[in-house]
């Protein structure tokens, strides 16, 4: 079992960049696929990256894709998600979130193929 927790939210302009961590608790976090997902009020938790254990394997939303970065720490058992060019339709509540299973075994940007979540991060973006 792993937990979860995010940080690093925060209000920021359009334009502008934000990190945020998730950090996970036990000794195998390296053994975990991550995504993060974002879910804004009164709509659906939507896909917006993964990464695979060892950092190897990458998948974006297309909305995200060249703006955002999503990285991994092993070491740390931390995952991040660097968010450049940030636009008002960025803004959303972001979840970590981590399945045991290997990529490629299953729809990584599907959420209820996770099996762990973190309480989530608010990003703002002004206009």
């Amino acid at each position: 079992q792993v937990q979860l927790v995010e940080s690093g939210g925060g209000l920021v302009q359009a334009g502008g960049s934000l990190r945020i961590s998730c950090a996970a608790s036990g000794r195998t976090f390296s053994s975990y696929t991550m995504g993060w997902f974002r879910q804004a009020p009164g709509k659906e938790r939507d896909f917006v990256a993964a990464i695979s254990r060892g950092g190897a394997t990458i998948y974006y939303v297309d909305s995200v894709k060249g703006r955002f970065t999503i990285s991994r720490d092993n070491a740390k058992n931390t995952v991040y998600l660097q968010m450049n060019s940030l636009k008002p339709e960025d803004t959303a509540a972001y979840y970590c979130a981590a399945t045991s299973r290997p990529w490629g075994t299953i729809r990584i940007t599907t959420f209820v193929n996770y099996d762990y979540w973190g309480q989530g991060t608010q990003v703002t973006v002004s206009s």
